[in-house]
């Protein structure tokens, strides 16, 4: 099978290239079209740009199978206009790219943000209500699909929504939230309670395998989760088990949060530089954020890892084992 992935340098991409190049029972030829190198496949990457339209025409040829992973994701990406032609127009591009190729298999990360903050543990089938321009644009790219789909039913296409993905080598929010915890500068704003939906990457790259090996026909959309949610309190638990330290357990009131996270956006705006801490993360990480996955438990498809596994995994790699110096990839 040909495959050709659109942003496969990063983080996700990274780790899918891995274990379809580690399957010896199956046949890939990959192909990965990025804006940057990859450090770990240059063997097999291009420089292209997904909101070049003759640059796609030209890189699609040739493949059975379309990964889009192309995409503005932080929550701080200036101007907010680059978040809709990159996400919304890399797709529109995409799609033409495709039927000027003859593929007819794609392979779409979008994300939970679709969705937008503290609703009732939404299934596939629950209305969009982003709240910020990453989630706009992500539900965007989707309803260009849908349209598409429409007079081209011949095609394939999964869909995937993850939640907030970490691991190894990932420099997200999950992994600032995990080294501030393990040094003790954590400070846990709100009761704790709110319960988290997270995935592990070993985990989800394993599900995009199986939906390219299995899932070959029809529009499909998948929310992807590791099951149990865990509560920020059961988190921080779990990291003082496995690094085996003390963790205080102080709580701060959520609206003297949010003060400090509009301070950190003042500094951040007038010294133009990018911080850790921002308003807009305070009010995520107080958020609950759980989302339904029985879609995917009812898959066939059967997990490689638990969360607590992916969790102690990540852990040992960036804390114990002290990864500093590798090379490692920026993301939320």
């Amino acid at each position: 099978m040909k495959i050709t992935f659109i942003g496969g340098s990063g983080f996700v991409g990274t780790r899918l290239i891995d274990i379809l190049k580690e399957d010896k029972k199956q046949e890939y030829q990959l192909r990965n079209i990025d804006l940057l190198n990859s450090h770990f496949h240059p063997e097999i990457t291009e420089i292209g740009d997904v909101r070049d339209q003759q640059c796609m025409d030209e890189k699609l040829n040739d493949a059975d199978c379309v990964v889009l992973l192309a995409a503005k994701h932080r929550d701080d990406v200036h101007p907010t206009s680059l978040y809709y032609e990159t996400n919304v127009g890399g797709m529109e591009k995409t799609l033409k790219a495709m039927e000027k190729n003859g593929v007819k298999r794609l392979v779409f990360y979008s994300s939970v943000a679709m969705y937008g903050l503290n609703k009732h543990n939404p299934d596939e089938n629950h209305p969009a209500d982003p709240f910020n321009h990453y989630g706009k644009s992500k539900w965007q790219a989707e309803e260009v699909l849908q349209e598409w789909y429409k007079t081209h039913s011949d095609w394939n296409i999964n869909i995937v929504r993850p939640t907030v993905i970490f691991g190894e080598r990932n420099r997200g929010n999950v992994y600032n939230l995990l080294k501030q915890i393990s040094t003790g500068r954590f400070l846990m704003v709100g009761k704790g309670d709110n319960k988290k939906s997270m995935a592990y990457v070993g985990n989800i790259v394993a599900f995009t395998k199986f939906l390219i090996d299995n899932k070959t026909e029809g529009y499909n959309v998948y929310n992807y989760i590791d099951k149990p949610d865990l509560s920020m309190n059961e988190l921080v638990g779990h990291v003082s088990k496995v690094l085996n330290k003390h963790i205080p357990k102080i709580h701060f009131p959520l609206w003297l949060g949010m003060m400090g996270g509009y301070c950190f956006d003042l500094m951040a705006m007038i010294s133009g530089k990018k911080l850790t801490i921002s308003s807009v993360r305070v009010k995520k990480f107080c958020a609950t954020t759980q989302f339904d996955a029985t879609k995917v438990q009812k898959s066939g498809f059967k997990a490689p890892f638990t969360l607590a596994e992916g969790l102690k995994r990540t852990l040992e790699f960036e804390f114990i084992h002290d990864a500093a110096g590798d090379i490692t990839f920026k993301t939320e």
